[in-house]
């Protein structure tokens, strides 16, 4: 078969449009030449819908040291003091960076408006538009981006492999949406930055495309994997009767809200001495206790003993999206459940963001730096990008080398899309299903297995499935089965991993699993 081949050469690819992608892109536009590739359009990334903010000790009163304790205690024992320590103090320069380049963070007169969060012991969070943090940062790279003559940017365009042989990596093999065509891209160095994956479970908070296609690849082309099982759950989404749901940022609960039980009853005391300010698995597995124990599917978080005017100003978009689902953030009580939220596994990398692939690097959530632990402290994601992307370039610009061709060998995606569709919906369901159901806050042996017994069933089903179906239906089970296996090995409850059959934390287990594609287990430290 005749395949259309487009090839590009660069100094940097950097595969993703979030902020770990755009921030890539602009540190690495000072080295050379930059290519952007993202399989949406650059305002469709995780990113981009981040409300909360993002944490850093600016303040006087606050200090990096303060930072580095919160986010260790989050982690459960699994964190690297190294890699914290790097992101606490070089996160300061970096949104000092930001707001240099021309980025605007909320502000009065006295100075940047600093908001708190669960398991923070400072007010430290940066927020932006009030709870359009995401929006307001991604559409400032973007523009950054746009007007650099280093930067290209490849929108709609899915990498479909890496290119390595294991020990090297040269680029990556994409098919272009728009054009019908395949794209070669041979790079000195390539800068993952593609995102989670929990769109793989029923109630989430991310976009569809966060499926961990990244992580595939990665696992794929030979990188080790580590800490998968841990998925953390956002305490607070929508759960209302309609079928739209949204995410109601870890701030309202900073400021003051309450979390309320289905009798109308303050619950958090019970569970913790922070009460709706302990850090998100705390919370996330109180509302799942407590909608147990109510029979109901949601709990209520309560704002209406707050100034109505203060929570329409402050949480504006949120209190439009109430609305428009019928209720009124500032007076009503708001029915929420947790949700998959963030993926804290994936690539494994180093304190330069390198992988054990030779120029594979990886930065946001799609990595696994180290510094989350077993959960993540509440905005330190959007931090964590900013400071590993700027690591990643500066290891990759110091490594450079000339980057190979090798033959084509990527998945052929054209064309095959209505064949197989309605076994792909199928499996994905299922997928999705056994995820959700065994896989969700709490786990146990019993449903893990059949689950894992689930996933083998459809890769079986899905031999003679083809082209873009493959390709997806490849990426969720490799994820779901990493996801799995990591789950079953770790005997113990910890963090954002609880095992009702193991509920006690196991000092044997303050390590990281680690996988690599052809061993069982690669290893644990």
């Amino acid at each position: 078969m005749s395949v259309e081949i487009i090839d590009i050469k660069c100094d940097f690819l950097v595969v993703g449009g979030g902020l770990a992608g755009l921030y890539s892109a602009v540190r690495a536009s000072s080295f050379g030449q930059c290519v952007v590739v993202t399989k949406q359009t650059l305002v469709q990334s995780n990113s981009y819908w981040a409300q909360g903010g993002i944490a850093a000790a600016v303040d006087p009163e606050d200090s990096p040291v303060f930072h580095k304790e919160d986010t260790i205690a989050a982690g459960r024992g699994l964190c690297d003091g190294r890699a914290v320590e790097i992101l606490v103090e070089e996160g300061r320069e970096r949104v000092a960076d930001l707001i240099n380049l021309g980025m605007k963070f909320d502000s009065d007169d006295s100075g940047l408006l600093l908001g708190l969060e669960g398991g923070h012991s400072k007010r430290r969070v940066l927020h932006a538009g009030g709870d359009s943090t995401g929006k307001e940062m991604i559409e400032f790279l973007i523009s950054f981006v746009r007007s650099s003559k280093s930067v290209t940017i490849l929108e709609l365009v899915t990498v479909t492999d890496i290119i390595s042989d294991g020990d090297k990596c040269y680029g990556v093999w994409g098919y272009d949406e728009g054009r019908g065509s395949y794209v070669r891209i041979s790079s000195s160095s390539t800068i993952l930055a593609t995102g989670g994956a929990s769109a793989l479970y029923r109630r989430t908070t991310n976009p569809e495309g966060a499926s961990g296609e990244g992580i595939s690849l990665a696992w794929r082309a030979g990188a080790d994997i580590s800490d998968m099982e841990f998925v953390q759950f956002h305490p607070t989404v929508f759960s209302g009767l309609r079928e739209n749901s949204f995410l109601l940022s870890e701030a309202i609960r900073g400021e003051g809200a309450y979390l309320l039980n289905a009798r109308g009853e303050r619950f958090m005391e019970h569970y913790s001495p922070l009460l709706e300010l302990a850090q998100r698995d705390v919370v996330s597995k109180a509302i799942h206790s407590e909608m147990r124990s109510c029979g109901e599917d949601y709990v209520y978080l309560d704002l209406s003993h707050m100034d109505p005017g203060f929570v329409k100003k402050r949480f504006s978009n949120i209190h439009r999206l109430c609305m428009d689902s019928g209720f009124d953030l500032a007076r009503d009580r708001i029915p929420v459940a947790p949700a998959a939220h963030y993926t804290i596994g994936g690539v494994r990398t180093g304190l330069m963001g390198e992988t054990n692939i030779e120029g594979l690097y990886a930065c946001g959530e799609v990595s696994n730096t180290g510094v989350h632990g077993a959960n993540r402290l509440a905005s330190n994601s959007l931090l964590e990008c900013m400071v590993f992307a700027k690591r990643c370039v500066d290891g990759a610009a110091l490594g450079l080398y000339q980057g190979g061709v090798r033959e084509f060998s990527g998945f052929m995606l054209a064309d095959t899309r209505k064949a197989n569709a309605e076994f792909f919906n199928h499996a994905r369901d299922a997928v999705i299903k056994g995820m959700s159901a065994h896989l969700g806050i709490v786990r146990e042996r019993e449903g893990i297995e059949e689950f894992v017994a689930r996933i083998s069933e459809i890769s079986s089903e899905a031999k003679g499935v083809s082209g873009w179906f493959a390709f997806k239906l490849r990426t969720m089970l490799d994820v779901c089965l990493l996801v799995a296996q990591a789950a079953l090995l770790r005997r113990e409850s910890r963090g954002a991993h609880m095992r009702s059959d193991y509920p006690q934390e196991d000092v044997d287990y303050e390590k990281h699993l680690v996988f690599r594609k052809g061993f069982e287990v690669y290893g644990s430290d």
